[in-house]
């Protein structure tokens, strides 16, 4: 008998016997066994079965430890485990059933014995019902998790003709923990970080190719992300690629009705899709007024300033090439030069200087790096937060207007920005409101057992 046979037979006996239950009482009885844990309880029988079948390894929690990932938790960290149970012991990228401390099965996910993520889930005992082709099966679940994420941007009406570029595949948000990918009009970049993701690869990328239609994959493996997860690749060169891709990596893409040409190669996926309802925000706050655009990189914000009636755009990033793509892009649109101005530098030290000129702006758009990758670093991170937005804070004109972001998980989950801002306002003596706060589009899903998916931060203040 073949494994898909014999995990099809074990699911049908299952619930034949829950039917039979489930005939005997009343929808009202229905609702309260569902409420009291019975799904469940038949998920992790289910699970336990098949995983006998199949000799799968078990990885045995510690007494109390169970109840996070029961809520919907989706890492278990290596201090959670009691035991690895297995002969020869799971691999990375292998599957494993994770058991709570009285070895009752309620999940099952990839194990990593090199990551602080020794199991990434991939379902729980109340998900066997919902996806019952996917029990222990991760290329099948593989293909139902994409099939799942480009439904639901076709909900939120993702692509349309207003805009092609967007985020496929949220990580955590869409359930496959370590898995992100960005479609760029006719192209789809991944980012790999995991080791499972990397270990089934020709997988995710035909479940991607399957359930989008499109051809042109570019495989971005996230280096610094996979030495942590065990695995050394090469450092350097081009990422692997279709070869329907453009050779260059220079792609065209629409956002809001706004052209831009993007760079699969480039920062990130090759374009911020996370700031798009905050780009299309500022377009209808722009008109009128001179803007500042720190850490510009290809012109996302400065050229819907652009659009959006601003007198005068001025655009700051310290990398060449990102300039060069904000000025084809500001081209691309109708921008006229004569109405934005490019300059490369240090965003620190453009500000420092167009302080002690005296220099003042109505709009300010700041968007830098990631700061604080960890919470290790957040105090040191929040120090250049602060000099930061006091700086800008200052080249605002009075009564102006400063957007102001962070990208870094850490501080937006620390709950800390606010009194960031308000710190740097009473640095730079310039009195603050807070007019909007908001965060990533809402293609860059979230579930609520992963609140750490929450990385962007975006507030728009009033400066006295």
């Amino acid at each position: 008998m073949s494994q898909a046979h014999a995990l099809r037979t074990v699911f049908s006996q299952t619930i034949r016997a829950r039917a039979a239950v489930s005939n005997a009482a009343t929808q009202r009885e229905r609702s309260t066994h569902r409420l009291s844990g019975t799904d469940a309880d038949v998920g992790s029988t289910i699970i336990e079965d098949a995983s006998r079948q199949q000799s799968t390894p078990r990885v045995v929690l510690k007494g109390g430890k169970s109840r996070l990932f029961k809520a919907g938790a989706p890492h278990v960290y290596g201090g959670a485990v009691d035991s690895v149970v297995g002969r020869p012991p799971p691999a990375a990228g292998d599957v494993v059933v994770v058991t709570d401390g009285q070895k009752r099965a309620f999940g099952w996910g990839v194990y990593n014995p090199a990551s602080m993520f020794r199991v990434r889930l991939m379902q729980t005992d109340l998900d066997v019902d919902r996806e019952p082709g996917c029990l222990l099966d991760l290329p099948a679940l593989i293909r139902a998790r994409v099939q799942q994420a480009v439904a639901l941007r076709r909900t939120l009406g993702l692509p349309s003709a207003q805009t092609s570029v967007y985020r496929l595949i949220n990580s955590e948000g869409d359930r496959l923990s370590g898995l992100i990918a960005d479609v760029l009009g006719d192209h789809v970049v991944v980012l790999s970080c995991a080791a499972w993701v990397e270990r089934h690869a020709p997988v995710v990328r035909a479940a991607i190719q399957e359930a989008t239609g499109l051809r042109s994959i570019v495989w971005r493996p996230s280096l610094d992300i996979l030495r942590e997860e065990g695995l050394e690749l090469p450092a350097g060169g081009t990422p692997t690629q279709e070869p329907s891709t453009p050779a260059d990596g220079a792609v065209q893409v629409v956002e809001n009705g706004v052209h831009f040409r993007a760079a699969l190669h480039g920062q990130k996926t090759g374009f911020y899709a996370d700031q798009r309802d905050n780009r299309a925000y500022l377009r209808t706050i722009a008109g009128g007024k001179t803007v500042l655009d720190l850490c510009s990189y290809s012109g996302g914000f400065a050229i819907n300033a652009a659009l959006g009636g601003a007198t005068h755009v001025t655009a700051v990033d310290s990398s060449a090439s990102a300039l060069v793509l904000a000025e084809a892009n500001a081209a691309f649109n109708g921008v006229l030069p004569s109405s934005i101005t490019l300059v490369k530098d240090d965003v620190a030290a453009f500000m420092a200087a167009a302080l002690a000129a005296g220099r003042q702006w109505d709009l300010v758009v700041l968007d830098p790096p990631k700061l604080a990758p960890s919470k290790k670093v957040l105090d040191r991170a929040a120090a250049k937060y602060r000099r930061l937005n006091a700086l800008a804070m200052q080249l605002t004109a009075a009564g102006g207007l400063l957007m102001t972001c962070s990208c870094s998980g850490a501080m937006t989950q620390s709950g800390a920005f606010p009194t960031v801002l308000q710190d740097a306002s009473t640095l730079a003596r310039r009195p603050i409101r807070i007019l909007r706060h908001s965060g990533a589009g809402p293609d860059h899903t979230l579930i609520p057992g992963y609140p750490e998916g929450a990385y962007l931060t975006n507030m728009l203040l009033h400066v006295h």
